[in-house]
């Protein structure tokens, strides 16, 4: 492999297709060893045993069947030699679903090093995309209640 902005632009696609077989470990194989993943709600999980074994219980219960889908990179490049950082945005279906609701889009930041002859992810922030309309009526909603 070679240190291409292609070869670490393809690395949110490989984690879809782990997320959509339900298989955590797949679904970081691309990690380092002592990666950290930000979930979306803000929980900082280090290292790639500890986002397996966040993840695996969410897929065999909570988000049995879900999918990504939609995922694509708008945003790629090499900041130095050996370092990179990738912007992934994706949104997930629950099982019978045909088009994923405005809140379960996300965005990804990812933090990539190359080491092992590979890029692998060293940190990746998740966050939800939601407007500033829906993060004002959420306000609104918490303050009311």
């Amino acid at each position: 492999m070679e240190q291409s902005v292609e070869a670490m632009s393809a690395i949110p696609a490989r984690m879809n297709q782990g997320w959509n077989r339900g298989d955590a470990t797949a679904f970081v194989a691309d990690f380092a060893d002592d990666a950290e993943l930000v979930d979306f709600e803000g929980t900082i999980h280090k290292g790639r045993e500890a986002v397996i074994a966040f993840n695996q219980p969410l897929f065999d219960t909570v988000l049995k069947g879900s999918r990504l889908v939609r995922g694509e990179v708008p945003f790629a490049r090499i900041v130095r030699p050996g370092w990179g950082v990738v912007h992934h945005r994706v949104a997930m279906v629950m099982p019978g679903e045909e088009e994923p609701p405005s809140s379960r889009y996300f965005m990804q930041l990812l933090a990539l090093v190359w080491q092992n002859d590979r890029w692998e992810i060293a940190a990746l922030q998740n966050a939800r995309l939601i407007s500033l309309e829906t993060a004002m009526a959420l306000d609104a909603q918490t303050a009311a209640g």
